[in-house]
């Protein structure tokens, strides 16, 4: 890894970020991207998911970006296990594998990357969790599909939350507010709206599936307060940053 950075530095555009608690965990590779690699949406009218801002986001990780597996991001619950390279799993927000070869990777504006990594079985989870997902369950499906397919407890998994919205810029209608625990919503400023807490949405969901609190981690970077991260709501101009993950 070659210019990975576990905090923002003063004054400096980083160019991955990471969770120091997982930057640190042996077997495991992880970085959240940032704009200074360029947008991780796939190109318009491009054939695959292989654009020159993700092979720079592969580099800086050492993985070759042909082994680097996208979930479709329909913004579901779907998980689907990955054992062989392929360019983009459709209809899919949730990907699991338990091959060293193997990079999965999800892309986000907002939404949450959340990430599950088994030491004991060797095995990695990775999702896309916006509002839909969340409500939908994702996080607690991609412990249940780790446990299903490759035999992972609950209690041994490392989880981590990667940059997403905040709680306090995230204003949702009394509709999505109705998903979720009353707990994670308060009222909005504006008029009529709530403001919804999704990463402690996940991480309350990734508890209650069994995964210890003291081994959730997260980042705390707002994609909309952060001019380095892409927002959909801060400026919708279809960029997207990206989350990577692979076993060592």
């Amino acid at each position: 890894m070659r210019r990975l950075s576990t905090e923002l530095g003063s004054g400096q555009v980083p160019v991955v970020l990471q969770l120091p608690q997982l930057a640190a965990t042996a077997g495991l590779k992880h970085g959240f991207s940032t704009l200074a690699l360029g947008s991780m949406a796939r190109t318009v009218g491009g054939a695959d998911s292989r654009t020159p801002a993700r092979l720079a986001l592969a580099e800086e990780l050492t993985l070759p970006l042909e082994n680097v597996v996208t979930a479709g991001a329909v913004h579901g619950s779907r998980v689907a296990r990955v054992d062989e390279p392929q360019d983009l799993v459709p209809q899919t927000d949730g990907l699991v594998t338990d091959r060293t070869d193997l990079g999965l990777l999800v892309t986000a504006a907002d939404c949450y990357p959340v990430l599950l990594f088994d030491p004991v079985r060797r095995a990695l989870g990775l999702a896309h969790a916006g509002w839909r997902g969340t409500a939908a369950g994702i996080a607690a499906d991609l412990v249940s599909a780790l446990a299903l397919h490759f035999g992972s407890r609950p209690a041994d998994l490392l989880a981590g939350l990667g940059p997403g919205i905040c709680g306090r810029c995230y204003p949702v209608t009394p509709e999505v507010a109705a998903h979720f625990d009353r707990c994670l919503v308060r009222p909005a400023a504006i008029s009529g709206r709530f403001q919804l807490d999704l990463r402690a949405a996940n991480r309350r969901q990734l508890e209650h599936a069994g995964v210890r609190p003291s081994q959730v981690f997260q980042h705390p970077a707002c994609t909309y307060e952060s001019s380095f991260l892409a927002s959909h709501r801060r400026q919708a101009d279809g960029s997207r940053c990206a989350c990577l993950v692979a076993l060592a």
